[in-house]
């Protein structure tokens, strides 16, 4: 009888610390980083065959090259749309990243010319600034011809139609700063680390980039129809480099949410101002940023009314509330992510300046 009550008792010892041990690995999975790797074309749909190279080969062992280096960082989720050499709808790799509600969304592909153009450019989803931009978007968007239902899928988009894809940029405009943020980084990388041609951080309307919600690019590593640069990310060595220097990019992207404005986070060593400053200090809820100046009417933001725009370079960004109260200001950023500003974020401003966050909580602490 001692010997069997001895046996529930540590079988109950045992289930006890599987379970905390399971707790506690469900809520690290749950605060990990998502990132969505996405390996343009694959299986019945090749992509460009510049040189005779594959663009879906070319993007998917890129890809796999970039996940690998990023799953060695334990805070870090890495979701691919696809590991295999498989056909997937556009719509499909959207639905994948916002299922896993991910951080970011990388589409990963490769450009082809008539003539021996190279270099590597990145693109975010945005009004197309010239013809080039807009024919590279047509190569990639006439994906959905080989898709069944795709009149059904996509409510009538057509590739073709310059009409058609403006109409789609207007949904990924509250993420676009945070999109050329990651772009810029990535151009950063593929230039100053591998020293590629720079082709600029590009907008275009890339229905792959539309069906995500949140920041999203898409990366052209270069042109297998150039002889040097198409051998160049055909080899082992040059998807290696490639892979290298976007993981970089991510990763330096990710810490900058850690550590800059965007995702400031007070920490316990930081007294919580609560009252009002006489440091001419104002804070408000930045909720989008948008090429485009918008009316700043309740009905062009979800209700919220008190908007306020201001120009930087060439985006619109517009702020909610305006209050030298933190606190007020921390109620006001919860009502803004209750309307669906999921990425919204308070920053500073100091006498109209923008100053960092930490500076500005640093002097009314003080």
């Amino acid at each position: 009888m001692k010997t069997n009550n001895l046996l529930i008792f540590v079988s109950f010892i045992i289930v006890l610390t599987l379970s905390s041990f399971i707790t506690s690995d469900v809520q690290t999975k749950a605060n990990k980083f998502v990132v969505v790797l996405d390996a343009g074309h694959g299986g019945k749909d090749p992509g460009n065959l510049g040189n005779g190279y594959k663009e879906k080969d070319i993007a998917l062992k890129t890809v796999l090259a970039v996940g690998k280096e990023l799953e060695k960082n334990p805070d870090i989720k890495v979701v691919y749309t696809r590991k295999t050499d498989v056909f997937i709808d556009l719509f499909v790799r959207g639905k994948i990243a916002n299922k896993e509600k991910a951080d970011l969304f990388v589409s990963i592909h490769c450009d082809s010319h008539t003539s021996q153009a190279y270099g590597a450019g990145t693109f975010v989803l945005g009004t197309h600034r010239n013809k080039t931009n807009f024919e590279v978007a047509k190569k990639e968007n006439s994906v959905i011809f080989m898709e069944e239902d795709y009149e059904k899928n996509y409510a009538g988009f057509d590739p073709n139609s310059p009409e058609s894809v403006m109409s789609i940029l207007l949904s990924q405009e509250e993420y676009l700063d945070q999109s050329i943020q990651l772009a810029g980084l990535i151009q950063k990388k593929f230039t100053s680390k591998l020293n590629r041609k720079d082709r600029k951080v590009k907008q275009a309307g890339f229905i792959v980039l539309h069906q995500t919600v949140m920041p999203s690019v898409l990366v052209e590593l270069g042109f297998l129809t150039n002889k040097n640069e198409g051998a160049y990310l055909n080899s082992k060595k040059g998807q290696i480099q490639m892979a290298n220097a976007i993981k970089d990019a991510i990763l330096e992207y990710k810490e900058s949410l850690e550590t800059n404005v965007a995702n400031y986070q007070i920490n316990n060593n930081t007294p919580e101002p609560s009252t009002s400053n006489s440091t001419n200090i104002v804070f408000k809820v930045q909720i989008a940023a948008s090429s485009k100046a918008l009316e700043t009417k309740p009905y062009n933001f979800k209700g919220l009314s008190a908007i306020s725009r201001v120009k930087e370079g060439g985006l619109y960004k517009y702020f909610y509330g305006n209050s030298s109260d933190y606190e007020k200001v921390k109620v006001l950023e919860q009502e803004t992510k209750s309307k669906g500003y999921k990425s919204s974020f308070i920053v500073a401003f100091k006498e109209g300046k923008k100053i960092a966050l930490t500076e500005a909580l640093k002097s009314i602490s003080n």
